[in-house]
């Protein structure tokens, strides 16, 4: 997908559920993240927190107790206004969502303690100009060899054919570059299993994993031929594999 395209998909997304997978069974085995709850850990009531790439704001408006004021920014339309109803709908009174770009935040400078980004894009310079001297910020990034066995069957895919390491090694050197210090990163991996082919079916329609899913019947017959050869008394298996990586402001 192009940036366009990816834009527009994820419009489609937000109109229709936000990120909401609560619906989705799936499994798991292995040492997992919650990147929220690692975010909390570095807030304090009185801080300011930004979320890029916010989605339908469910991750944020979980932990509004953690900080004084959370925004949620995103680029889709369709996800700022799913955020906004579900915001609505949860009476949470210090949370907001705002429709905006990552590369052109529309903020003060030096106006966020905390900003937070998982699955999105970011600008580290602008990162860097709305953070705070001695402000954190964290990202949760999918890594390059995710759902491998999928991308495999279908031979397209997110990231397919990058070398793994590849975008955190970019993104530590873009924030090193820009001045961020105290820059770490954790690697994570779990094995999935979905529970029933509509669970899988489900990610692939809501998710960029493999590009254009479903637009031919092939793409059916290509899943019906991987659930077969990987289906277990769990579920179907695939793997789920993320980055962390969290810096400081000097």
């Amino acid at each position: 997908m192009n940036p366009s395209e990816y834009k527009s998909f994820y419009d489609k997304v937000g109109k229709i559920n936000g990120w909401d997978f609560s619906n989705v069974k799936c499994a798991t085995e292995g040492t997992s993240w919650d990147f929220y709850r690692e975010v909390t850990k570095v807030c304090k009531k009185s801080d300011l927190l930004l979320d890029i790439g916010t989605g339908g704001g469910e991750a944020i408006l979980s932990i509004a107790e953690s900080a004084l004021l959370l925004v949620g920014i995103d680029q889709s339309t369709g996800m700022i206004e799913t955020a906004a109803r579900n915001c609505a709908e949860s009476g949470v009174p210090n949370v907001r969502f705002l429709k905006m770009e990552a590369d052109n935040l529309d903020f003060p400078s030096e106006f966020f303690n905390i900003v937070s980004c998982r699955h999105s894009e970011f600008c580290v310079e602008e990162v860097k100009r709305v953070l705070t001297k001695d402000g954190t910020f964290l990202t949760q990034q999918v890594s390059e060899n995710d759902k491998s066995n999928i991308k495999e069957a279908f031979g397209r895919g997110q990231a397919w054919g990058t070398k793994t390491g590849t975008l955190k090694h970019q993104y530590m050197t873009q924030l090193s570059t820009a001045g961020f210090s105290d820059i770490k990163a954790f690697d994570f991996h779990v094995n999935e299993y979905y529970q029933t082919a509509e669970d899988l079916i489900f990610l692939l329609k809501h998710t960029p994993i493999i590009p254009d899913f479903g637009r031919t019947d092939a793409d059916f017959h290509i899943l019906q031929q991987f659930i077969k050869e990987n289906q277990t008394p769990r579920g179907i298996k695939t793997n789920s594999e993320r980055f962390i990586v969290i810096a400081t402001t000097r």
